[in-house]
């Protein structure tokens, strides 16, 4: 019966948090084009600028405390309330750090503007710090309607804050305003909905047990977070703010397309994997469909933006942001393994191997660090971008290496599970690439391949019986009422991995 309920909560969760994130990367999807046809990609690389710092200002505030809380079975509200005083003063430290900087960071990009942007862009992360317990326990309980309702509405309010400063001509400014409007509505919203209130409590003996467990995975987060961030340091530095403005908007479609599964996936295989930890039967069940779901998800949606890419830019944000065409089909390969990383990943963080996830790290970002060098010394934008798809597919196959001594599901047995849904993937980017080459009205290729490579890639798993198709099937269709319905008649009858 628990084993029900646990799968239960799984689906469920899969199934609002994927409502959820879609809805709000879809929103933001909308107004982020209303904002590129009105602000230039120098306004969007402005703001890339800051991601390297921001970035590590925001693992050092959450400290792997959130996931040492999540992880924990027998946490308590002392444990809360420590953590979030841990919280709130690194916050204040490091909006200190960054306001005080802030004028040497504007003079390394050679950027005057960013003095003030930075000032007032990092009061996100004071706000953010406030709430950060509230966003835990939603995770914690599962309570995944919630969350989504949370996201979507900041990511519509914040999201018309920005296109008013946009129309009002206030430049990289309105994605400031933006960002910041988001932070404010979501604190507000988590404390309107989840009622906890943080009391005058630190426990030594809290922080003790927490950043044991957490202290690892700052150390490999900032490792992380430093690698993820460093290319658009180096691409604003060495390059300019349009070419990074271009490589951030290549980004932004990705993440729309496959970001939203990798997230949901990743949030809710956390909690849901954490409550079977000492099963490992269970846990790897559990685990080979969370991988084959991102599979099914991710790669025909990559693959298929990768083979449109050329009318679907064109389209909708015109000929100023063409040079992102191919820098999102090269970075769409990023994505592709990114949510099989996650999920590997989350293995060590269920199995408390936070010193294994560090060991991980610094192997992977010793290597990281010689692609980027490389890419560096050759200094070709186009070549930055590559060396981040070789660096993510050799990220693949080393997070596999411990999987494979934990629950023997290593690189070979996962590449079983995930080839099917590639190959099928790869078939839909000829289709999407071949129509983009043969038509030359952008609206017509697009309408075209939308309707010949879906069918295509649902009619190859269901003729090689691939069962994700039918659990995400279970998962979707029940929303759709009665058109869920005939869309179970037409595709065939319900199965589970």
């Amino acid at each position: 019966m628990a084993e029900e309920s646990l799968k239960a909560k799984a689906v469920k969760g899969v199934a609002w948090s994927m409502i959820g994130s879609y809805s709000n990367k879809f929103i933001q999807f909308v107004i982020s084009l209303v904002l590129a046809r009105l602000l230039t990609p120098a306004d969007y690389g402005l703001i890339g600028m800051l991601g390297f710092f921001i970035g590590l200002a925001g693992t050092i505030i959450d400290s792997g405390f959130s996931n040492a809380l999540i992880r924990h079975k027998d946490r308590t509200d002392k444990d809360f309330c420590t953590v979030f005083f841990i919280n709130c003063g690194l916050s204040i430290l490091m909006y200190a750090i960054l306001a005080l900087s802030a004028p040497y960071i504007a003079k390394f990009y050679n950027q005057p503007p960013l003095i003030d942007i930075i000032r007032v862009y990092s009061l996100t992360l004071i706000i953010g710090a406030f709430a950060a317990i509230n966003s835990v326990v939603l995770t914690i309980e599962l309570r995944y309607k919630t969350s989504t309702l949370i996201s979507t509405s900041s990511a519509i309010i914040s999201g018309c804050v920005g296109l008013v400063f946009a129309f009002l001509g206030f430049g990289a400014w309105a994605l400031v305003f933006q960002q910041l409007a988001a932070a404010i509505i979501r604190a507000c919203l988590l404390f309107y909905y989840v009622r906890w209130i943080p009391h005058f409590i630190f426990s030594t003996e809290s922080f003790k047990k927490l950043f044991g467990y957490g202290s690892k995975l700052l150390a490999s987060g900032l490792l992380h977070t430093a690698y993820s961030n460093m290319y658009p340091l180096v691409i604003g530095k060495q390059f300019s703010a349009t070419d990074l403005g271009y490589v951030a908007r290549a980004q932004g479609f990705n993440d729309m397309a496959a970001g939203t599964v990798n997230g949901v996936l990743s949030s809710v295989a956390f909690p849901v994997l954490s409550k079977v930890q000492d099963d490992d039967q269970r846990l790897l069940e559990l685990y080979e469909k969370y991988i084959k779901i991102s599979a099914f998800a991710i790669c025909p949606i990559i693959l298929f933006l990768c083979g449109v890419a050329k009318p679907l830019i064109l389209l909708l944000l015109t000929e100023k942001w063409a040079p992102s065409i191919l820098l999102l089909q090269i970075l769409g390969i990023n994505y592709i393994w990114d949510g099989i990383i996650k999920i590997n990943l989350n293995l060590l963080y269920v199995k408390g191997r936070s010193d294994l996830f560090l060991r991980l790290e610094i192997v992977k970002k010793t290597i990281a660090f010689a692609i980027l060098i490389i890419s560096v010394l050759i200094g070709n934008l186009i070549v930055f971008c590559i060396g981040m798809t070789v660096y993510s597919t050799i990220a693949l196959y080393l997070n596999t290496y411990y999987t494979k001594k934990i629950l023997n599901f290593g690189f070979l047995k996962q590449m079983r599970q995930i080839m099917p849904y590639l190959s099928f993937g790869i078939i839909i980017f000829l289709e999407g690439l071949l129509f983009s080459w043969l038509i030359p009205n952008n609206l017509l290729s697009l309408c075209i391949s939308v309707l010949v490579c879906i069918p295509t890639y649902i009619i190859l798993c269901r003729v090689t019986n691939q069962y994700a198709l039918y659990e995400v099937l279970n998962i979707v269709t029940p929303k759709l009422g009665r058109a869920g319905i005939i869309i179970q008649k037409v595709i065939g009858s319900n199965r589970s991995i």
